[in-house]
């Protein structure tokens, strides 16, 4: 059996309403959401686990929308953006030290840890942009794509981002070799 296009997928949602096409699209492109907010989310696996639900429903009943302008998965990780976005505002800050961001973590010494660590220094904007470079793999154009970002803006996140880890590693014991 040929392995079905994305474009044919969605085809056979948006027109017929085939479940089984869609269940198709959630295997493919699960690893790369629920990824992307294990990194934004700093391995809360849980609330990674709802916010991936919230962006396959939200894709779901709105795939009639879908045009084709970008690939399926630039379109599903724009409402995976938009999705944690919507999250981490409708988190409002009390001032409480527990709604601050959490802070690095020095007792596990496995490099998983201080990556995280890492990404919990950087700004919301600096993490999205980095997780979808250097995690998800997305070049300029498409982060530009699903952020709505401008490519300068992209890569001054970028260029921010990168120069924070690289000195939270160095001075944890990470050299660049």
């Amino acid at each position: 059996m040929a392995t079905l296009t994305d474009i044919s997928l969605v085809a056979q949602v948006a027109v017929l309403g085939n479940k089984r096409a869609f269940d198709e699209l959630v295997r493919r492109y699960q690893s790369p959401v629920r990824r992307f907010f294990l990194s934004q989310t700093l391995g809360d696996s849980q609330l990674s686990d709802d916010l991936a639900q919230d962006t396959f429903i939200k894709a779901y009943l709105n795939i009639g929308k879908f045009r084709g302008l970008s690939s399926f998965q630039t379109w599903l990780m724009r409402i995976a953006y938009n999705v944690f976005y919507d999250h981490v505002r409708s988190q409002k800050p009390t001032g409480d030290i527990d709604q601050q961001a959490p802070q690095p973590v020095y007792e596990n010494p496995t490099l998983k840890v201080d990556l995280y660590a890492a990404l919990a220094l950087l700004k919301p904007d600096e993490r999205s942009c980095i997780t979808l470079q250097l995690i998800d793999g997305y070049d300029i154009a498409k982060i530009t794509d699903i952020t709505g970002m401008k490519e300068g803006t992209v890569k001054s996140h970028l260029s921010r981002g990168k120069e924070k880890m690289a000195t939270y590693l160095k001075n944890n014991g990470y050299d660049r070799r």
